[in-house]
């Protein structure tokens, strides 16, 4: 079994393959933060909540007034502690807390940087996210031998400036497979 033992893919997009049936992963694609022997660490970035908005959480943070915070939407970043907020953002910000996963992309998870953002001192680019995805070790490498996952490399075009319904698709046409070609069912021999 390949283990990926050297090669992490953080900051990589996770593209869920047509095959994978899991209602929170079916046509996602994940931006991953952390990959290693402790396992994996990720957030859907193409799935905005429905049921719950960006006023809804600013209400509590008395920054709702703000207009720049208007257009900004709540993600479904994963089945894990769904009440948890996080802001993937580009990578320019870094405050106390700020976890940088590469040159261009960065996570931070306190409420700073949403006032940032409402005042106009926060992240030029960013995506606000409830919950995150996760992996135990070695679950991720299982489910990509599986062909549940395609590795693709992440564009911040596709992660802060395509509109979700395309996001999918998108990151599956930069990895430049054809799904139509694909055999969706692993063998062994």
């Amino acid at each position: 079994m390949a283990t990926f033992k050297d090669k992490s893919l953080a900051g990589k997009f996770l593209v869920s393959m047509p095959n994978l049936e899991d209602e929170s992963f079916h046509q996602s694609v994940v931006y991953l933060c952390s990959h290693g022997q402790d396992g994996a660490m990720g957030f859907i970035i193409n799935k905005k909540l429905k049921d719950f908005s960006f006023s809804d959480l600013s209400v509590p943070l008395d920054v709702n007034r703000f207009s720049n915070l208007e257009n900004m939407y709540l993600y479904q970043g994963g089945p894990v502690e769904r009440i948890r907020g996080f802001v993937l953002h580009s990578a320019e910000y870094n405050r106390p807390g700020t976890y940088q996963v590469d040159g261009s992309v960065a996570v931070s998870s306190n409420l700073d940087v949403l006032k940032d953002i409402a005042y106009g001192a926060g992240p030029a680019e960013n995506l606000v996210a409830l919950g995150y995805s996760a992996w135990e070790p070695m679950q991720l490498e299982r489910e990509i031998l599986n062909n549940d996952w395609l590795i693709v490399e992440a564009s911040n075009e596709i992660l802060f400036h395509t509109e979700d319904s395309l996001k999918w698709e998108k990151a599956l046409a930069r990895s430049g497979v054809d799904l139509s070609r694909l055999i969706l069912q692993t063998g062994h021999a």
